[in-house]
């Protein structure tokens, strides 16, 4: 597998938030006119994307360019002075900042749990800065977030996690991520090695900053609520091409939710996966064959 180059983008400064860096991975000939933003989950980080991305540099049938950024608090990116910009309507922000610096003639777009969030908007407002979403992954996400799931998350997001080595790090992930489904040691060793950053008095801790917990942890049922019905009215303005990715024991996307979003907005094509949860990681070469095969035909 070949290394992706890192980039960087400079984003706008916004009312209560200073201008900040977001760090990108990019793949492929970064002159293409495809261009595949892919975008990942609330904890983790544009490498997440590896086997992914490397897939389809090798299958797309011209130049490709496949775009992994490390969302704001994340990875290689700077951590936000104000927790409260830790939102979807910051990061849809920062995302339209980096496609006004990508400038792609055709643009699709796969999102993870909250990437597939930021692309819902981003699919919507995309013309305001020039461009158009033409095919959207949405990966175990949709309008209906289950209540019992996000209290789930909650109980381990912003935790101060240190690691002894490495390895540390790969075991307990692989128990707190159990619902990502089957991988093998050397697989839950990749899916880490990018999640934790070295620590100045020895080990490893995780790599994103703790007070993105803060805005989640806020979030109420009512809140939540009101969140899904202006989400549905984003998805239902959705004219791209959608394909919607689910773990089939997904606590997250419920498989109501799933089945309404193929009835109503883009209607969205619905595949899922036997004995994964939230959520597919992109890593088994059925998961990568559905998304590429959708992104390349």
């Amino acid at each position: 597998m070949s290394d992706p180059t890192l980039k960087f983008i400079t984003c706008p400064s916004r009312a209560t938030q200073n201008a900040h860096r977001m760090a990108y991975w990019q793949w492929g000939d970064a002159n293409a006119a495809h261009t595949v933003v892919c975008v990942h989950g609330l904890t983790r980080q544009g490498r997440d994307f590896d086997v992914l991305a490397q897939a389809l540099v090798d299958r797309a049938p011209g130049p490709i360019r496949v775009i992994c950024p490390d969302v704001a608090g994340r990875g290689g990116s700077d951590w936000l002075a104000d927790p409260q910009s830790y939102a979807i309507p910051h990061y849809v922000g920062d995302m339209l900042a980096l496609l006004t610096e990508l400038k792609p003639q055709t643009l699709d777009w796969v999102g993870t749990s909250m990437g597939g969030l930021i692309g819902i908007a981003v699919s919507v407002h995309a013309q305001a800065v020039g461009a158009s979403v033409r095919r959207l992954v949405l990966n175990d996400v949709g309008p209906v977030l289950e209540w019992e799931s996000l209290l789930r998350i909650g109980n381990y997001l912003g935790k101060d996690m240190h690691f002894d080595s490495l390895q540390q790090a790969a075991d307990a992930l692989s128990i707190i991520a159990s619902s990502f489904g089957p991988h093998t040691p050397e697989q839950w060793m990749e899916l880490t090695r990018h999640m934790v950053k070295p620590d100045p008095a020895g080990g490893v801790v995780l790599h994103y900053d703790p007070a993105i917990a803060l805005p989640f942890k806020e979030i109420t049922q009512e809140l939540a609520l009101q969140g899904e019905a202006a989400i549905w009215g984003l998805y239902d303005a959705i004219t791209a091409q959608t394909l919607l990715v689910r773990g089939a024991d997904s606590d997250l996307l419920s498989r109501e939710t799933a089945s309404l979003m193929t009835q109503r907005g883009p209607k969205a094509r619905l595949v899922e996966f036997a004995g994964v949860g939230h959520a597919p990681t992109f890593v088994a070469k059925d998961q990568v064959d559905v998304v590429a095969s959708f992104l390349l035909d």
